[in-house]
């Protein structure tokens, strides 16, 4: 496409955020002439999102910075089914209840990156349960339907992947694309929604939704998809050796969501810097040429910035401190993640594999022993040369005992 005329358009574009769009020059254009509203499907498969996740709901942030109205649309009602795009496996089908309680925890993290109201370009909260739990299958089946072609869904990366594998593909599973398209059409109709975002992987469904708003009410909608974001080395992004990284505190601590960008490659640090934080794009040319030592400074920056649009400045500041302490100075930083363990029980004495374990830092202690052989567990920043030690009463520095698994996870166990 020519250079961009729209603000939105041309953040994306300098950003790095898109994949695909859909017809370029007349989404561009439609975003230069007027307010467009666009949304991107959530479905409530977990009380939380995972960093996986965040650049789309950073197109529907940049979305609202640019003027336009985002719709943040929680899939209440296609959960119920799961999406099998990307996946093996059919997906562990969900009570209402659990739906419910997942719908609750992940919202928590548009309200910080979006401005819900009912007036200008104010963001909409929609569930796509309000429409398809009251469909009457069989005209669903007869006006929806029809318009699509079995041929062409069994061409979708959704529906090849698991044939090609010999995996199974459910019939309830099968419908998720017809389901996703008219999601498409409906917003349409309540909110004059013309753009539907995502992932790459969502391709196929959006150009579905695009085609069955032409048929069904000769809407002229628009479909745009974002990278999915790897590591410079291959990695799925938000996968740790621990497991997923989640947006939500109750799942990742301020503390670990700051470590995470923090230890990112030095080969990202720039393509993340774009995607991830909103630093003026001269300011993340300058950080990224930072070489050598230096490149950690941006590397700060970066967790810094993420960290606060997530949990907000005061977390990221007190993740920062508390990483200065602890790596820096070597002490004892109070935001580090803290388990508490009875007073008597260091009285009586334990275990410092158990304690290791208890602390969150070692799924067992097989793998305690195997870091303390290797020479990686520290305790109160002092290497641990016996497996069979014990930790007591006389190891707390004031009421607690520092914990370090390698140069990167740390815990403190704290007398109570």
């Amino acid at each position: 496409m020519a250079m961009p005329r729209s603000d939105f358009i041309k953040t994306l574009t300098d950003r790095g955020f898109i994949n695909q769009m859909s017809d370029a020059d007349g989404l561009d254009a439609a975003c230069a002439d007027g307010m467009v509203t666009g949304y991107i499907g959530f479905d409530c498969t977990a009380a939380s999102l995972h960093v996986g996740s965040l650049v789309q709901i950073l197109l529907l942030h940049w979305l609202q910075e640019t003027g336009h109205r985002p719709i943040a649309l929680m899939g209440g009602g296609t959960t119920k089914i799961g999406d099998p795009s990307g996946r093996d496996t059919t997906r562990q089908l969900l009570t209402d209840e659990k739906i419910a309680e997942n719908k609750a925890g992940i919202f928590k993290v548009f309200e910080r990156l979006l401005t819900f109201s009912d007036t200008g370009n104010g963001a909409i909260a929609a569930d796509n349960a309000e429409w398809l739990d009251g469909l009457n299958y069989v005209p669903f089946l007869r006006d929806v339907g029809r318009h699509f072609s079995v041929n062409r869904m069994l061409t979708m990366d959704s529906v090849r992947l698991r044939l090609d594998r010999e995996q199974p593909l459910t019939f309830l599973e099968f419908n998720y694309m017809v389901l996703q398209a008219y999601d498409f059409v409906e917003l349409n109709r309540r909110y004059g929604c013309t753009l539907q975002m995502g992932g790459s992987d969502q391709w196929g469904n959006i150009v579905s939704g695009i085609d069955l708003g032409r048929r069904i009410v000769g809407a002229e909608l628009y479909g745009l998809t974002s990278n999915l974001i790897t590591t410079a080395s291959g990695a799925k992004m938000g996968k740790t050796a621990d497991g997923a990284v989640w947006l939500n505190a109750d799942f990742t601590t301020p503390y670990d969501f700051w470590q995470f960008w923090r230890n990112t490659e030095d080969a990202d640090v720039e393509r993340f810097l774009k995607l991830f934080t909103k630093l003026p794009l001269d300011e993340v040319a300058r950080l990224a040429a930072l070489e050598g030592a230096e490149i950690n400074e941006a590397k700060k920056i970066l967790a810094n910035e993420v960290t606060a649009l997530i949990h907000g400045r005061e977390a990221a500041d007190q993740a920062a401190s508390t990483a200065a302490t602890t790596f820096e100075a070597g002490g004892l930083a109070e935001g580090l993640p803290t388990v508490d363990v009875a007073r008597g029980d260091l009285d009586a004495g334990i275990g410092v594999l158990n304690a290791f374990v208890t602390a969150g830092l070692a799924a067992s202690n097989s793998e305690a022993r195997r870091a303390i052989k290797g020479g990686g567990a520290r305790v109160n920043d002092e290497r641990v040369e016996d497996d069979k030690r014990t930790l007591s009463a006389g190891d707390l520095k004031g009421d607690v005992i520092k914990l370090s698994l390698g140069r990167k996870k740390h815990a403190l166990l704290r007398a109570v």
